[in-house]
């Protein structure tokens, strides 16, 4: 008898471990640094990179001055919540500053303004996704609904 208790138990505690991982996949630092799923960090590189057009030197110089970019209107939001009207003008200095930085990368007006509209640009793409999914989401309760 107590053999069976201590193979429940045993059970108990290996069946713990396994509803103590991650539910969607995704490893746990990723979870605990809040950032975006890496599947949607490639897939931005990819858009980014196609809608740019970049050559592999330009890549190379493009992406450290994106990511400083990145983090610096990140900080800027963060910063100055309380005055919309300052954190905009803060915002606006620092697009001006990295306007510089991607023309110099770039070489073009037209490629320097596009690198600071392509974060717009890439979450309308995945809204457009998401919604597409939710509809054929919906369109599917629907049929089961009616079979």
């Amino acid at each position: 008898m107590k053999k069976i208790y201590s193979f429940i138990i045993l059970l108990l505690c290996i069946s713990s471990i396994g509803f103590a991982q991650p539910d969607n996949g995704q490893p746990r630092d990723f979870q605990k640094k809040g950032g975006p799923p890496p599947n949607l960090d490639m897939l931005k590189t990819a858009f980014v990179n196609k809608q740019l057009v970049l050559t592999s030197e330009e890549a190379q110089k493009f992406w450290p001055v994106y990511y400083s970019y990145t983090d610096e209107i990140k900080k800027t939001r963060r910063g100055s919540k309380e005055d919309v009207l300052a954190m905009e003008e803060n915002m606006l200095n620092v697009r001006k500053k990295y306007k510089v930085e991607f023309k110099k990368v770039l070489t073009t007006d037209e490629r320097a303004n596009k690198a600071l509209t392509v974060d717009r640009d890439f979450m309308n793409e995945v809204r457009k996704e998401l919604q597409k999914r939710q509809m054929k989401g919906q369109l599917k309760d629907k049929t089961k609904e009616l079979n």
